[in-house]
């Protein structure tokens, strides 16, 4: 039987697929995490989601109840984001969520 870790890694394996060519998965920070054309895009850790963001849509993203800045040390890394599982219930909110981290993979590897 899967954990919610694992199912959560399945999903996001399912909404990658139309990136599929440019994605590449990799454990980083402990966990399964997605990168596009070489770049983290979005992964899990601990049942929640890992999401970059470009900054100017970090203080929108910051306004949502199940977000808060990813934070390891003490110190919220730059342009990432914690997803609490309440705001990827759904296929759809999963899906906004990894092409908000493809989007900036995106423009960095551009």
């Amino acid at each position: 039987m899967e954990n919610n870790s694992e199912e959560l890694v399945r999903r996001i394996r399912v909404a990658v697929l139309p990136w599929t060519s440019h994605i590449t998965e990799k454990r980083m920070f402990g966990s399964a995490c997605f990168l596009f054309k070489g770049k983290m895009c979005v992964g899990e850790t601990k049942e929640r989601l890992m999401v970059r963001v470009v900054s100017e849509k970090m203080p929108e993203m910051l306004k949502n109840p199940y977000v808060q800045p990813m934070d390891f040390t003490g110190k919220p890394m730059k342009e990432f984001i914690f997803v609490t599982k309440e705001g990827f219930d759904t296929e759809e909110k999963l899906q906004q969520w990894v092409e908000l981290g493809i989007e900036h993979a995106h423009l960095k590897s551009t």
